[in-house]
């Protein structure tokens, strides 16, 4: 999962949590929790994450990945196909997952990310409504017009949710 931080209205960091939490923590102690916010970037929800040290795990395999284990039936010639991948069938049946639900998002999915990540930060900036009907019919330059003056890296952000190319 990617995700966005910004701290008081700037952008932070990028990148997945594990890449993000070591930033996050250089800024301890933090004045107010609230100038810290971390956005999913997949469905622009403000989620939290743990800054807290963790101990290695000692597990084998790749339980602390999130990974599950289950039956696939395929026929021969695809199975051949797969493990001829780099990575072999477990690494390309993730590469073609994730390439599918990437082309499967509808612009509606990114509009509603991009509203999710904008009522949250930015929804006692001025033009903020017009904004959000902008974005809502599609349109970037609106959207652009109407967000001109807010912090670049929120602005910038909400149009990356609605509007990726």
């Amino acid at each position: 999962m990617s995700v966005t931080v910004f701290h008081k209205g700037e952008l932070l960091a990028r990148g997945t949590a594990q890449e993000v939490v070591p930033q996050m923590r250089a800024l301890e102690p933090l004045e107010r929790a609230s100038d810290l916010l971390v956005f999913d970037d997949d469905t622009g929800r403000q989620i939290d994450l743990d800054l807290r040290e963790e101990e290695p795990a000692r597990t084998r395999g790749r339980p602390s990945l999130g990974v599950k284990a289950r039956e696939v039936t395929l026929l021969p010639r695809h199975w051949d196909w797969l493990n001829a991948q780099r990575g072999g069938a477990s690494a390309a049946l993730r590469r073609l997952v994730e390439e599918a639900s990437k082309r499967a998002k509808g612009p509606e999915q990114g509009y509603d990310a991009a509203y999710r990540f904008l009522s949250a930060i930015a929804g006692d900036l001025p033009t903020f409504e017009d904004a959000v009907r902008e974005l809502y019919a599609g349109n970037q330059v609106g959207y652009d017009h109407f967000t001109y003056d807010w912090p670049p890296a929120i602005r910038d952000h909400g149009r990356r949710l609605a509007f990726p190319e």
